[in-house]
């Protein structure tokens, strides 16, 4: 498309979750509590994790990095949506847009590799035990993270730079609750092929590295528990894995079916329902999950509950 013929967009209209006025008081009210608990969980668990000498390990160092990559990225897509679910006017700027989309991108790609540190960090820990503290050591746990952020930036920056310089020459009402890829791309009057193949291969690529770094770490777990003796000693550490492999089920899973999808077959009110579920419902979960069924973190929650008393 010839960039003469498109308009000047300065700012897009949020269309929100739902056009009902009498759904909006209580969604309000629903996902203001779901936030609330988002920002507490997260934030109480990377507290806790740097204030007790019990969690300073690998596990809990990235276990912390995973809690604060849930609370950036629903903290970019939480309080507008909030917002936006009261006001009359639902716009966005251009910039406000591409910013939203920027830092929701880079945390999302971070958790899906934080995931992937995560099962290599088990991996360690089980397989090799008496070697786990110096083949984890604090320097290498700081250059997987840095690794971790500089991949998630790369990418990120290519979507946001392909996406927003696309022609916008029709309508500006975004039928969404964030900046989003597909809803961007179903506005652009550009040729948007260009965009879908960068997302199946940059992304894709992301998806396949980190979900078959997932799979080849618990092959080798696996077939270390396997090799314990007793019962209780594989029950103990099948036990540790389970809150995470809970958590890359259902995160992997909704992003593999919101992102590797033809434009053709978008559904957007299914979509919306998938992106409130791993914008928000899943963060809110995270913490929860990981607290309820560890007990180094429930004794350390316990001890700081003694502290403050």
């Amino acid at each position: 498309m010839d960039k003469g013929n498109c308009s000047s967009i300065t700012e897009f209209i949020l269309l929100g979750i739902t056009r009902n006025p009498s759904m909006k008081v209580v969604l309000l009210i629903v996902f203001l509590l779901i936030y609330l608990i988002i920002l507490v969980a997260n934030v109480a668990m990377i507290v806790l994790i740097r204030m007790e000498p019990q969690l300073q390990t690998p596990m809990y160092f990235f276990l912390s990095h995973l809690s604060f990559s849930d609370l950036c990225y629903s903290t970019a897509v939480g309080p507008k949506m909030l917002v936006d679910l009261l006001a009359k006017h639902k716009s966005i700027s251009f910039v406000g847009c591409a910013l939203q989309f920027f830092f929701t991108c880079i945390f999302v790609d971070a958790e899906c590799m934080l995931l992937a540190v995560m099962a290599f960090d088990r991996y360690k820990a089980i397989s090799n035990p008496l070697m786990y503290v110096a083949e984890m050591s604090g320097k290498f746990c700081y250059q997987l993270l840095a690794g971790v952020y500089l991949v998630g930036m790369a990418d990120t920056v290519i979507h946001t730079v392909m996406t927003f310089r696309l022609c916008f020459c029709g309508s500006n009402e975004i039928n969404h609750f964030f900046c989003d890829i597909p809803p961007i791309l179903l506005l652009s009057c550009s040729d948007t092929q260009v965009n879908e193949l960068i997302t199946f291969i940059v992304f894709g690529f992301i998806e396949l590295t980190t979900i078959l770094g997932v799979l080849v770490s618990y092959c080798y777990i696996i077939s270390s528990v396997l090799k314990i003796g007793s019962t209780k000693g594989k029950f103990k550490a099948f036990s540790t894995c389970a809150s995470h492999l809970i958590t890359v089920a259902i995160f992997q899973g909704t992003l593999l079916f919101m992102y590797f999808r033809p434009t053709s077959t978008y559904s957007l009110d299914q979509d919306k329902m998938a992106s409130l579920f791993y914008t928000l419902i899943i963060p809110m979960l995270n913490p929860l999950i990981y607290s309820l069924r560890n007990k180094d973190v429930k004794e350390a929650l316990q001890k700081l509950k003694n502290k403050i008393k």
